[in-house]
């Protein structure tokens, strides 16, 4: 059980910290979609740098769960966020899959973990 904490941890923790690093990087797809959300530039920024920091604490939970599991619960809650950021404007499931999936991804990660510690 634990080589699956091991493969959720790496996968969820490289996934956050592209979509930080693409958000610090202001790169378009990324920051158009956060624009018409209504989400500052500012605001941009310290989600990206929260996520790429988020991403390294559940890759590094693999060694320290109690680190894991808190960083996959601000994972978590951060795509909670996003999630009604899409519902407020009204979004259709295949503009907000991703933060959809990600979220579950998240909470199963650290279910995963919690029963691996």
């Amino acid at each position: 059980m634990f080589i699956v904490t091991i493969i959720l941890s790496a996968l969820l923790g490289l996934a956050f910290v592209a979509a930080g690093s693409a958000k610090l990087r202001t790169a378009e797809p990324v920051t158009g979609t956060l624009d018409r959300l209504e989400v500052s530039r500012p605001l941009q920024k310290t989600i990206g740098a929260l996520e790429v920091l988020g991403g390294i604490g559940v890759i590094v939970g693999i060694w320290f769960a109690p680190l894991g599991v808190a960083a996959g619960i601000g994972l978590a809650a951060t795509m909670a966020g996003a999630m009604v950021y899409h519902l407020r404007a009204r979004d259709n499931m295949k503009e907000y899959s991703g933060a959809l999936m990600l979220l579950v991804f998240a909470v199963v990660t650290v279910l995963v973990r919690l029963l691996t510690a």
